[in-house]
């Protein structure tokens, strides 16, 4: 048996195309997408000894025109999280964009998260499932044009396996100037995956060394220690923990024969975790945990929150320039594992 991909339409979306595109494993896992909305990833359930795993948290107004940063996997571009006060300077040029955070007085997490993306490439065979969906400023958010030194082109491929879910990245530079960018992904993770395990009962780790200072949610070139309230370098009960931080200085990166590192995990079930697994792309993780909503964001990002204004500081904020035709390519992938594996 080879795995699938099918479509639907939702009848109930009324301000943008409502057609989902879903991939499907012979053993009965799926993910479901959005393209219209962000490209973004909305349902990944995986089956396993405990029952249905259900991975990523959807928000219950996601349907028919919700927000598209609080449900599944958002995508963050040209730039992950806030700029502070909307505003940076480049190149002798000033920018200006919409203060669209929740105090309505910074910009936050970019134009690709809210924005139609158009699918270029899907196919499925004996290992795997895929769909690629393609933004660029230019074509897909024309308006945002003026927002940015340059315009950009970012390609994202879900990759579905029997026990994975796989995000490809690659970022290009079609422009004549050199592009900054940074990209992040804000994945909402259920607590618990399965019905039984309270959500008290589920654990978190991500490893680092420090944290960023913030202020209104904001880096202001700091970094310091982590402490006893952000200390995740061993798994850690969700009960009473709150956090909204950027950690960093993450363990030094030692690629498996995949290219990749373990850099986070949830464990959301009595026998199974979610385990993220990153290339050397992401130097950053924002953890999040969401007021009242019943998940927990780990959320990697190729450069801190703000890197554009930093950078011009002269602070290593892992801003990142493609030349005019570059590439960048990144890669995580989440995998469900028995606990103690």
């Amino acid at each position: 048996m080879t795995f699938k991909i099918s479509s639907t339409v939702r009848q109930d979306v009324t301000s943008r195309n409502g057609t989902l595109i879903s991939l499907h494993s012979p053993d009965g896992a799926s993910a479901t997408i959005y393209p219209a909305l962000g490209f973004n990833c909305f349902s990944w359930i995986v089956p396993s000894s405990e029952g249905k795993l259900d991975i990523l948290y959807q928000d219950a107004e996601l349907f028919p025109d919700g927000r598209p940063t609080r449900s599944g996997i958002p995508v963050l571009f040209p730039y992950p999280n806030r700029v502070r006060d909307a505003h940076f300077n480049w190149e002798g040029k000033s920018y200006s964009l919409p203060r669209n955070d929740n105090i309505q007085k910074h910009n936050i997490h970019g134009f690709a998260v809210r924005s139609p993306w158009r699918v270029i490439n899907q196919g499925a065979d004996f290992k795997s499932a895929w769909v690629t969906g393609e933004f660029q400023i230019s074509k897909d958010d024309p308006a945002s044009l003026n927002c940015w030194p340059t315009d950009a082109i970012l390609q994202i491929t879900y990759r579905l396996k029997t026990n994975s879910l796989g995000i490809e990245a690659t970022v290009i530079n079609p422009d004549t100037k050199h592009l900054p960018f940074g990209l992040g992904y804000h994945p909402y993770f259920n607590l618990p995956f399965v019905p039984g395990f309270g959500p008290d009962d589920c654990s978190l780790q991500c490893e680092a060394g420090s944290f960023w200072h913030l202020d209104e949610c904001l880096p202001d070139g700091r970094k310091l220690p982590v402490d006893a309230a952000r200390d995740l370098n061993k798994l850690r009960k969700m009960k009473g923990f709150q956090v909204d931080d950027v950690l960093t200085d993450l363990p030094k990166f030692k690629a498996g024969a995949d290219g990749l590192m373990e850099r986070g995990r949830v464990q959301g079930a009595k026998k199974h975790a979610m385990v993220m697994y990153c290339d050397n792309s992401w130097r950053d993780m924002v953890v999040f945990t969401p007021g009242a909503r019943t998940s927990v964001c780990i959320e990697p990002y190729t450069c801190v929150t703000d890197a554009i204004n930093l950078h011009q500081k002269g602070i290593d904020s892992g801003l990142l320039i493609l030349p005019p035709s570059g590439r960048h390519q990144s890669h995580v992938e989440l995998r469900i594992e028995a606990c103690g594996s």
